[in-house]
């Protein structure tokens, strides 16, 4: 058994098939290289809490000749190779999810390969390639758009000031404009 393979082995419980879950997850990420084991606390949605094993991080999708990273996580239960993982993608705060055919607005994948598990024919791998195809056709995240600074309901716009006004005593300006477009002037004192 590799290093990394018993090192995963000994992050498992023992409740776990230990040794199956192990070999799955090591050969899952000689494959997707952008992936982590993590054993973290998984909330249910009737909200109980319960340690579990998850595949983490990223996998490369590509879409319109383009590749991009989607954030994944696989929750592997302790009846695994029996039941299906769970999987979310997670979007980093600059994505939002596109809620579709099998994402939930939570980020839930809910694929028909999951829905159809069969124990001896499904395994980590299969899946993610699984989720390669299916999200390279129906992308599961996107980029959030950015409101342009004019159209920002912000109640103060900070604008840099192209010049210092020069001032004895080395102080310097930090220029705000209030909605009424009037600027505010508050004095920095610095110690050069």
């Amino acid at each position: 058994m590799s290093y990394y393979k018993d090192a995963i082995k000994r992050m498992l419980p023992k409740t776990y098939h230990r040794k199956y879950v192990a070999h799955e997850i090591n050969i899952a990420l000689t494959h997707f290289k952008n992936l982590e084991p993590i054993m973290d606390k998984y909330v249910y949605k009737d909200g109980t809490t319960k340690d579990l094993m998850s595949l983490a991080g990223t996998i490369p999708v590509i879409f319109h000749d383009h590749t991009y990273n989607i954030p994944v996580c696989l929750w592997i239960e302790e009846t695994y190779p029996e039941t299906a993982p769970i999987c979310y993608v997670r979007p980093s705060p600059e994505m939002m999810i596109i809620r579709g055919k099998y994402i939930s607005s939570d980020g839930e994948v809910m694929l028909p390969y999951l829905e159809e598990w069969k124990n001896g024919e499904c395994d980590l791998v299969s899946l993610l390639q699984v989720m390669l195809i299916v999200f390279g056709d129906f992308p599961p995240v996107c980029m959030q758009p950015h409101p342009e600074p004019q159209q920002a309901s912000f109640g103060l716009q900070f604008h840099r000031q192209a010049e210092v006004p020069s001032k004895t005593g080395g102080s310097l300006y930090l220029y705000l404009v209030r909605e009424d477009g009037q600027p505010f002037q508050q004095e920095n004192e610095t110690n050069c």
